[in-house]
């Protein structure tokens, strides 16, 4: 009897491959052979799951997020009934993560958006995962607001958009060996003092 292929644990191979051809060696060095190589299957196999590059790209990009919100839900649930600032403080840490796997994560989803500053399909599950991360935030301000530990008269969503804009900025710093992790930590500290008014 031939033994059955896990299709969705196939195409997660290939997404992995995709992830670490991309964190070497950027997105334009990605080819259908490479992976297939990557993956340690044929190019036949890869073109049965993906026609084209950016078919592929497209899964890899959602394999991706989908990763990042079950590593993120992994990181809360390991903190249950936090408060507000510790649950935006893991979230946001999550991007300034210094693990390897957490790094070449963090090149992989850089590299994904330069090219969906170019590319509409690309942006649009990019798009989707920063308005995610925005409503989670949100919601934690608003409840640090009711509990009094948020100024009162703060803007729920300008404030996680702040908060996100410098976590996210400072991402890309330590990628790329301006800031190391542990002082981008620092400043997002800092931040977040001033914002629960500590």
């Amino acid at each position: 009897m031939p033994r059955q292929v896990d299709h969705r644990q196939r195409r997660a191979q290939i997404a992995e491959a995709v992830c670490s051809l991309v964190a070497a060696r950027g997105l334009e060095a990605v080819s259908l052979r490479d992976v297939a190589a990557e993956a340690g299957i044929s190019m036949g196999r890869v073109q049965h799951y993906f026609r084209t590059k950016d078919e592929m790209l497209l899964f890899a990009l959602e394999y991706v997020g989908e990763r990042d919100v079950a590593g993120t839900r992994r990181d809360l649930a390991a903190v249950p009934g936090a408060p507000p600032r510790t649950v935006i403080r893991t979230v946001l840490a999550g991007l300034l993560d210094t693990d390897p796997r957490k790094v070449e994560a963090q090149r992989v989803g850089v590299a994904f958006l330069a090219r969906a500053l170019v590319e509409p399909a690309l942006a649009a599950p990019l798009l989707q995962g920063y308005e995610g991360l925005q409503v989670l935030l949100e919601q934690a301000v608003r409840q640090a607001i009711a509990e009094g530990t948020v100024c009162a008269t703060t803007d729920p969503r300008s404030a996680a958009s702040e908060v996100f804009a410098l976590a996210d900025g400072l991402r890309v710093q330590t990628l790329l060996g301006h800031m190391a992790g542990e002082r981008a930590l620092e400043i997002l500290d800092a931040r977040l003092d001033r914002l629960f008014g500590g």
